[in-house]
């Protein structure tokens, strides 16, 4: 026994106890489907692969204790059952089901007596769990230059300010129309998309772009080849593409490992739509996937899908706003997301949709300076935004941490469209 030893109030077997200060947590985090747990001691208990059931002591004296915690916030994904061993739970014999499914939660159990049993004396919500710092910059990269239609993989980087650097020169394969995310808390990673010259040479080879903007040369592909899936961060450090075209569109997705590892294709959810984009909201890793397109100026969507903080995209929520495509999408203000301009009914549109920090798509904002489509969009300086580049357009513009868009500067590099762009790097 380790701990305090202090007056043996709630005993009855004479074993002196120790407080709750002496609980004596485990070293190894519980990681299996299975815990036979003994009393007085602590455990970590990470759900992150599968929901772990476990056994309490089949026999106990008054003022045993026994501490849950949820390691990795998880048990809201995959929960923890708890196996009372004949003994009853809160007054419950033990053929009522107890079970933990809030993640963040610490359970402190303590026996009572035969008549209710093991009682919980604390499950609260720890809720104001660490949050990853926000990225500082961001960087424009590939698209085809509007100043003879050759696709490129030129790129510029974008400091914690909003300006715009000149151009990089291109590293890996020139592409048009592919995507770019965050990954890893201050990485970004560029895939899929149409390669150099080739109408129809779709690809899902990715280049990942380091914490100081570097970009890597291409790797391998993994997934299915298309142009216009739309990117995103979601949880603490991840990130996904979902959607996409080359004949027809896909449903389907490709997470992001907080390492740059694309994972194969997983079966996705809602319409199946090319070239809207997507961006994070909240702030438990929560994502949205907004508008694009399913072929012909008249095939556009305005539906929207919520992504989870485990990277489950949700069936389609109902259509605000004008249907588009070929759009860009914003975070601003830490935890909200703004869509920006796009094409409607063949032309190109100057339009933004809120996006609040529950994920409700707003109404339409017009009139947000010169229409264009086909641009780039990021987050930068840890709550604002930048719409760049674009169809007929070689401006930029920045968006405050209240989500209002500032009117155009002249943008500095070459100018394209079908571009993309992403966040990257913590530090300023």
């Amino acid at each position: 026994m380790s701990g305090t030893v202090v007056s043996n109030v709630f005993r009855t077997s004479g074993v002196i106890a120790a407080t709750a200060a002496g609980i004596n947590f485990q070293s190894s985090v519980v990681t299996g489907t299975t815990l036979t747990a003994e009393a007085g001691n602590g455990y970590f208990i990470n759900t992150t692969s599968n929901i772990c059931t476990i056994t309490l002591p089949s026999s106990a004296a008054a003022g045993d204790q026994i501490v849950f915690v949820d390691f990795a916030r998880t048990w809201g994904t995959n929960k923890i059952v708890i196996d009372s061993n004949g003994l009853n739970f809160q007054g419950q014999d033990d053929t009522y089901t107890v079970a933990y499914s809030t993640s963040g939660v610490t359970v402190n159990i303590v026996y009572s007596g035969a008549s209710k049993g093991w009682t919980p004396i604390s499950d609260d919500v720890v809720t104001d769990a660490p949050v990853s710092p926000p990225t500082q910059k961001a960087i424009i990269g590939f698209g085809a230059l509007l100043s003879n239609s050759a696709a490129t993989g030129i790129t510029n980087l974008v400091n914690s300010s909003g300006v715009v650097a000149s151009d990089t020169a291109a590293v890996g394969s020139a592409r048009t129309t592919n995507a770019c995310t965050t990954f890893g808390g201050d990485k970004a990673i560029f895939a899929f998309g149409y390669q150099a010259g080739q109408t129809n040479n779709v690809t899902a080879i990715s280049n990942l772009v380091n914490s100081s903007g570097v970009v890597a040369s291409d790797t391998a592909a993994v997934g299915t080849a298309r142009y216009g899936p739309m990117a995103t961060g979601y949880g603490a450090d991840l990130a996904l593409f979902a959607f996409g075209r080359v004949s027809s569109n896909y449903n389907i997705r490709n997470l992001v490992s907080n390492q740059g590892v694309v994972a194969s294709d997983a079966t996705g959810a809602g319409t199946a739509r090319y070239k809207g984009d997507a961006v994070r909201y909240g702030s438990a890793g929560q994502a949205v996937i907004a508008f694009g397109g399913r072929g012909g100026d008249a095939n556009t969507d305005n539906v929207s899908n919520l992504v989870s903080n485990v990277g489950v995209v949700a069936s389609d929520t109902s259509g605000v706003g004008t249907a588009r495509i070929f759009i860009g999408a914003v975070s601003y203000g830490g935890d909200k997301g703004l869509f920006g301009y796009g094409e409607a009914s063949g032309a190109s549109v100057s339009m933004t949709n809120k996006i609040s920090n529950t994920g409700v798509v707003s109404s339409d904002i017009t009139g947000i300076a010169q229409a264009r489509k086909s641009l780039a969009a990021a987050g930068y300086g840890g709550d604002k935004g930048i719409f760049a580049f674009g169809n007929g357009n070689s401006r930029t513009n920045l968006v405050s941490n209240s989500g209002v868009v500032a009117s155009e500067v002249n943008a500095v590099g070459s100018t394209r469209e079908d571009t993309t762009a992403g966040g990257f790097s913590t530090s300023a």
